[in-house]
């Protein structure tokens, strides 16, 4: 689940007892029944949160349908009303992509968690239905947190999601599709044995921090294998379960993996990646052409990492690639606000895609103005990148569809220190998608070793810093006179070796006049070689918030922010150039029809 700060529905989590399972215990024959009916997968996500009380059921009454809303977006996927974090058991059945996320029908902060449920055809357009899961078992009585949807065979859907019992206890429950025939999968029914993995004083689980079971894998000895993100001390690890039958799972006497100092795992995400092309790849596979990547939404610091290894099915561990780490100085998906995510497979056009909570940078008292809080990120397909060192992100090729007016930028050379407008596309609801072009480096600034953390160099070197290669890029979200805007730009430095440094950097720190909002400057070290490559840059504008792939999706910086200014009509566009050599640019700029989304 995703995260803020504390925990918890109804409060923090103590050590478990295993006194709810006798409640639910049935007859042997009934377990088979059910087991040779069901075989799947998993669960997966979920995280910490500011617990404020007293706003957990202030309803906003009919905040939807206020006049202004400035800052509700146009095609990314939002309820009404109210708090959402965390996506959950992102699925495809029968045609059907479905999206459970994290949700608070009584309020625009965290509290009162239930798994909302949305149906599209097309990941562009969603039409709601009632919340899936809420809580009704006692091992879920205090919550239905975060998990995962894992395919049986036969295409028979499961979920594992993380509840909490009476007594604040993270554990493991299992919930299954009422109504095979219903293509919408409107009712889920839980299995009264739940939960089906919980602490105990035996296993010596830290009872809260116990959460996020992941998509489930079927290995060759036909036993299943899940993970679930915990920690102990500040080594965070990833606990590894075995079932025969999806119903009796039994611990691993040792983690999947673990790392020391980064504290609680939360949301993990593990999943085979192709080292041959674009292809994704059934959670279950493995071979001579797979890596795997182990994902953790890390409690600390709020940022997600993920790792690039070899997993031994034998051994049943996962080993990172050298130097692929899990620390500030390791891989993220996205640079910005970004988190709580999870992937799953489309089996209907073999690609693998990932979705993401994006939070609010506004104050609680704002959102309770406005009478909703968080996003989803819009869906992105993943691979890996063909150096085999990173993955690499795209917008899915269905959010084009809602492009009109293309605005085509005349190949043309951005001289230093010039603006110029883009003219004929809606500033607020836009995709931008450009590419620079540098032909002469003699001025590139040389790059300090000691200039190792991206996000701090962005955020001394911000776009209103004059440089040689530098700052270019784009103004989002302006106003008429730059008052406001939102940049988001590269840098290029000299580095060691004579080898080019290029720098992305997204910088909030004018996006608004309203001082209350987090305007983190967020930064990236992209690798490219400017020397032989162009420099591409796609930004996603949608009223409050920019998503920026660079280098092809090498690189991904997520913000959101809140223009008083630069709204709706208001909103401007420039491409820009701060440094004293010229750059080439070329591209085009697509206004965005506004989805329909519940």
């Amino acid at each position: 689940m995703g995260k803020d700060a504390p925990i918890n529905t109804q409060q923090s989590v103590a050590l478990f007892c295993h006194s709810c399972k006798a409640i639910m215990a049935i007859s042997s024959f009934y377990l088979y029944c059910f087991l040779s009916l069901w075989l799947g997968q998993a669960l997966l996500l979920q995280a910490s949160h500011h617990v404020y009380r007293n706003l957990q059921t202030s309803l906003v009454a009919d905040s939807h349908h206020q006049v202004k809303e400035p800052y509700r977006t146009g095609y990314h996927f939002q309820p009404p009303k109210n708090w959402i974090n965390d996506p959950n058991g992102p699925l495809i059945f029968k045609g059907i992509y479905h999206l459970f996320y994290q949700y608070n029908p009584e309020g625009v902060v965290w509290g009162n968690i239930v798994w909302a449920h949305s149906t599209s055809t097309d990941l562009v357009n969603w039409t709601p239905h009632d919340a899936a899961i809420y809580p009704s078992q006692p091992s879920d009585i205090n919550g239905c947190w975060s998990g995962s949807a894992t395919i049986l065979p036969g295409g028979k859907p499961v979920i594992l999601y993380t509840g909490i019992n009476p007594q604040n206890e993270q554990v493991q429950n299992l919930a299954y599709p009422k109504n095979l025939s219903d293509p919408y999968l409107r009712e889920w029914t839980k299995v009264p044995q739940n939960p089906l993995m919980a602490p105990t004083q035996a296993n010596q689980i830290n009872a809260s921090s116990f959460r996020d079971p992941t998509t489930a894998w079927l290995g060759p000895d036909k036993r299943w294998r899940v993970i679930i993100g915990s920690k102990r001390d500040q080594t965070g690890f990833a606990i590894l379960y075995r079932s025969k039958d999806f119903l009796n799972w039994v611990k691993a006497k040792h983690p999947l993996h673990s790392a020391k100092k980064t504290g609680m795992w939360e949301c993990p995400d593990f999943y085979p990646v192709s080292i041959k092309g674009q292809n994704g790849l059934h959670t279950s596979e493995n071979g001579p052409d797979v890596k795997h990547v182990l994902k953790a939404s890390l409690d600390n610091t709020k940022r997600e990492y993920y790792t690039i290894g070899t997993y031994n099915i034998h051994k049943d561990i996962y080993i990172p690639d050298k130097g692929s780490v899990e620390s500030d100085a390791g891989l993220r998906y996205d640079y910005g606000k970004f988190y709580a995510s999870k992937t799953f497979f489309d089996s209907s056009k073999n690609r693998r895609i990932l979705w993401g909570w994006i939070n609010e940078s506004s104050s609680v008292e704002d959102d309770t103005k406005k009478g909703w809080s968080g996003i989803q990120a819009i869906p992105r397909k993943i691979w890996l990148d063909k150096s085999g060192k990173q993955l690499v992100q795209w917008p899915v090729a269905e959010i084009e569809k809602l492009r009109e007016k293309e605005v085509k930028l005349p190949s043309s050379a951005l001289k230093g220190g010039s603006v110029h407008e883009v003219l004929g596309v809606t500033a607020a609801q836009a995709d931008v998608d450009i590419t620079f072009e540098i032909s002469d480096f003699k001025k590139a600034e040389v790059l300090d070793p000691s200039w190792t953390d991206p996000q701090l160099l962005c955020s001394q070197k911000g776009a209103s810093v004059k440089g040689g290669l530098g700052p270019f890029g784009l103004l989002v979200l302006a106003s008429k006179g730059l008052k406001e805007y939102t940049a988001v730009f590269y840098r290029i430095f000299k580095g060691h070796n004579n080898k080019y440094v290029v720098l992305l950097c997204s910088d909030q720190s004018r996006s608004s006049l309203n001082q209350d909002n987090d305007k983190t400057t967020y930064g990236a070290f992209l690798k490219v070689d400017p020397l032989h490559e162009k420099l591409s840059l796609r930004s996603l504008i949608d009223h409050s918030i920019v998503e920026s792939f660079a280098g092809q999706g090498k690189a991904c910086i997520t913000a959101r922010v809140y223009p008083t200014l630069a709204i709706d009509v208001d909103a401007h566009l420039y491409a820009f150039n701060y440094g004293t050599e010229d750059v080439k640019i070329t591209g085009s700029a697509w206004s965005l029809k506004t989805a329909e989304i519940n």
